[in-house]
């Protein structure tokens, strides 16, 4: 039995493990030297990529660093940029020169929506472009991933192009100036004054006080009937055997009033014109009265012209007439029969006819007999 080992050890085996009673083998443990060699190996590829990752963490903190503070300047530039429009608007607002432009508080909102879009549309570019390099750095093939945001983006556009076309139609409507608040605008759709201007929808006071929500896409047409300036225009129909001299001074005398008394020496922007006839008729003229006034207060303006020509033309006893058919008034009971046209010559006169147009004679009664 002694004698057993020497043989196996001379033969080069090793004897081998009982097995176990459950029939599997122990997991080999890894000894030192195997521990040895896999530290080597990870410190010597750690040594061998050291420098990438430090130049890869170096160009991404650069390309964040350089990012947020381009974002952070930028914005601060649109920010003054809107802070010295509202200053310049304070400024003028007050004054004689402030009447003649539009309110504080429609360059005001123009101003911060114009900030708002320029703002987010500088981080997007900026952000998204930083994001694109950090991507790049990792050695990340962004092709597909181009391809796919242009794909989700062609599919985002088709389900909500309505939105998008509000949206691209309040910026351009916005930096293009076409109305803001307090401008009366007809929109096709609604007309009345502008309350808030927004990137997709604007609000609009009709004159009955409703308020209408008009989608900046559903426009297709502005009628702004605030700027620039407007035309209020009366016509006055007096009778056909009028003086037209006389009627032409009178209209003189009341618009070179008009124009030297307060306030509409400030709503007129021209002298009040008399254009002349604007028709003439069988029974009645109509001279037609112009002038050149502030955006927005032309019915104002002719409303007052009416007065003032009415009470002139009392003084001056000219007559106005209700319209452009009017009809002279005739003195005395009109005869009912004039405009009846005489019988002819050739007529029958004992005809059943003229028997049936001839008047009713009334009959006196009877004598009664005694």
């Amino acid at each position: 039995m002694s004698s057993l080992p020497v043989v196996l050890s001379a033969a080069g085996a090793s004897p081998s493990p009982a097995p176990s009673p459950s029939g599997s083998t122990a997991p080999a443990v890894p000894s030192l030297q195997d521990a040895q060699e896999s530290a080597t190996n990870a410190a010597s590829w750690v040594e061998r990529n050291w420098s990438t990752w430090l130049a890869m963490g170096l160009q991404i903190l650069l390309i964040l660093v350089i990012a947020v503070a381009l974002r952070a300047v930028v914005r601060r530039a649109i920010t003054k940029l809107i802070d010295r429009m509202n200053r310049t608007v304070q400024a003028v607002d007050g004054t004689a020169l402030g009447g003649l432009l539009v309110n504080a508080e429609r360059r005001r909102q123009r101003a911060a929506a114009i900030g708002s879009v320029l703002r987010s549309v500088a981080s997007f570019m900026i952000l998204g472009t930083a994001a694109l390099m950090v991507l790049s750095t990792f050695k990340i093939n962004l092709a597909p991933l181009l391809a796919s945001a242009g794909v989700a983006g062609v599919a985002i556009g088709f389900g909500a192009r309505n939105l998008v076309t509000d949206f691209l139609s309040g910026v351009f409507m916005i930096l293009e100036d076409q109305y803001g608040v307090g401008d009366v605008i007809d929109a096709g759709v609604a007309t009345g004054e502008v309350i808030e201007v927004g990137l997709r929808v604007t609000k609009l006071r009709g004159d009955g006080g409703e308020i209408w929500y008009v989608r900046n896409g559903e426009v297709k047409r502005i009628g702004n009937l605030s700027q620039g300036w407007a035309t209020a225009g009366v016509d006055v129909t007096v009778k056909a055997d009028e003086d037209l001299d006389r009627v032409k001074a009178t209209l003189d005398e009341v618009a070179e009033k008009m124009s030297k008394e307060e306030p509409w020496n400030e709503l007129l922007w021209g002298p009040v014109e008399v254009l002349g006839l604007d028709s003439v008729l069988l029974d009645s003229m109509v001279v037609r009265v112009s002038a050149k006034t502030m955006p927005g207060k032309s019915v104002t303006v002719e409303r007052e012209l009416r007065w003032r020509i009415k009470r002139a033309f009392d003084a001056a006893s000219i007559r106005i007439v209700g319209g452009a058919t009017a009809v002279e008034d005739q003195e005395g009971a009109s005869d009912p029969a004039a405009a009846v046209a005489p019988p002819s010559v050739y007529a029958n006169a004992d005809s059943p006819q003229a028997a049936a147009t001839a008047p009713i004679t009334p009959q006196r009664p009877a004598p009664s007999g005694k």
